[in-house]
């Protein structure tokens, strides 16, 4: 998975890369460095 970390905060639903179910992923960075990040599986 690649994380664009010239954003702030981003909230965004991917495929899983495995069994193909949409995750949501919300990923927060601070000095170019990723200081959150959270998955979560949605349900279908």
């Amino acid at each position: 998975m690649l994380i664009d970390i010239s954003q702030e905060k981003q909230s965004y639903i991917e495929d899983c890369e495995v069994c193909c179910n949409p995750i949501q992923l919300n990923i927060s960075t601070e000095n170019s460095e990723i200081s959150s990040f959270e998955a979560q599986n949605i349900e279908q």
